[in-house]
């Protein structure tokens, strides 16, 4: 095996890495606009956003086991892991070491998110700006082939893109309606509880029931006063 593949692994790797980290940042803010549409975001536009940042994962992976393999420049684990402990270009190499644990941290709160509170996910999320910076600072100042024209000229495109989505995220009108939105809920008072239903009105009372009216019948009563008639007769007689 030839003894620079590692070295070129390393080299190519880190280059990779870093345009793939660029490209999720670019489109993950892309996404937050309405440069994409009024109508909401297919789902596979964030899907694809997601796997940027995986993919960039992967590589950064393989760009640090391409450091340890490598015999050029003596790589351990405390060299990739602890800023400023290595003794080659230990300040480009930090910034390395930052971007590494600002990815890691990203990636995981992402594939943890709804497992998460929304402020602390969207608050690791905001490292991803960070982060990006941290790796152009490590790529142009640590990697060997930053004289290249190609990658002089991918990174001048790399920061307009970066910066250009960047101002529109920020002056786009779905974000001036967050950020309005927010003071909005949290002055407003909470809405005072329905009424209670008035009761049914009660139903009319029944009319008092007329008491029956009795008449009597004349030839009774004629038949009643000739009897007390003939009574009265009977006691003068006696």
């Amino acid at each position: 095996m030839n003894e620079q593949l590692w070295w070129h692994m390393a080299r190519a790797s880190g280059l990779v890495a870093w345009a793939l980290c660029t490209a999720s940042v670019v489109w993950g803010l892309l996404l937050s606009t309405k440069l994409m549409g009024r109508r909401a975001a297919p789902p596979w536009l964030l899907d694809l956003h997601r796997f940027l940042g995986g993919l960039a994962t992967v590589f950064v992976g393989v760009h640090v086991v391409a450091l340890v393999a490598d015999s050029y420049v003596s790589f351990g684990p405390a060299e990739l892991l602890i800023p400023m402990a290595s003794a080659w270009k230990p300040g480009p190499v930090a910034w390395g070491v930052v971007s590494l644990y600002l990815l890691v941290a990203v990636e995981v709160t992402s594939l943890a998110r709804k497992r998460l509170p929304a402020k602390l996910w969207r608050a690791t999320h905001m490292a991803s700006f960070p982060m990006w910076a941290f790796a152009t600072v490590h790529t142009l100042t640590a990697g060997t082939d930053a004289s290249h024209p190609g990658v002089v000229l991918l990174s001048i495109a790399s920061l307009g893109a970066v910066l250009f989505a960047t101002v529109v995220r920020f002056l786009s009108p779905r974000s001036a309606a967050r950020a309005a939105a927010r003071p909005a809920r949290a002055t407003a008072e909470p809405a005072p509880p329905p009424a209670e239903p008035a009761p049914p009105p009660a139903e009319p009372a029944p009319p008092p029931a007329s008491e029956p009216t009795t008449t009597a019948d004349p030839r009774l009563e004629r038949l009643a006063q000739r009897a007390a008639s003939a009574r009265a007769a009977r006691a003068q007689d006696n």
